[in-house]
């Protein structure tokens, strides 16, 4: 079987983040798994797209369930400031149990923070990760102990500057 390299190819484009202003929802749920993920999209941000720090916002909200909100009122309220974020990203774990509660939050999660997006007309990057046990989460996360594992934080600070320069773009007619 052939094999791949896993993760977000970087754009061919170079972006500048340097005046990017970035939201980060995170959920305190499973902590330790979403504490790599967040700090593998910031730093990526900040490394390789000069992000500053300082407009790198992050919240938290006990779980996936509540990202949506949390992510829709944080974008309103910033654009009432007159300094909107030009990209959000929602992060979470959930791990499948023996009931459906999973299936619930995992639809629920997806769908609202796409409304979210949506609504706002802010780019919001998907960053739930939906595992079927603690392994998957952790390889996810760059934490496992396999050797494919990779932290998918990183994608999602690639995503987020991408999506973020060119909604710029386009909010303002570049194409």
């Amino acid at each position: 079987m052939a094999s791949f390299t896993k993760g977000v190819t970087p754009s061919t484009e170079k972006y500048d983040g340097s005046s990017l202003r970035v939201l980060i929802v995170h959920t305190r749920w499973n902590y330790e798994v979403v504490e790599a993920l967040v700090h593998g999209a910031t730093e990526t941000m900040t490394s390789d797209y000069n992000v500053k720090p300082e407009n790198i916002s992050i919240q938290s909200v006990s779980g996936s369930y509540e990202l949506p909100f949390a992510a829709q009122q944080l974008i309103a309220a910033s654009k009432m400031r007159s300094q909107s974020f030009d990209v959000a990203i929602c992060i979470g774990v959930l791990i499948k149990g023996s009931t459906m509660h999973f299936e619930y939050i995992a639809e629920a999660a997806s769908q609202g923070i796409m409304r979210a997006s949506l609504d706002s007309r802010v780019p919001i990057v998907f960053g739930v990760l939906t595992c079927l046990n603690d392994e998957q989460a952790l390889e996810r996360a760059g934490l496992g102990d396999k050797k494919s594992k990779h932290n998918h934080g990183i994608d999602w600070g690639r995503c987020a500057v991408e999506m973020g320069a060119k909604n710029r773009n386009w909010m303002s007619g570049i194409i």
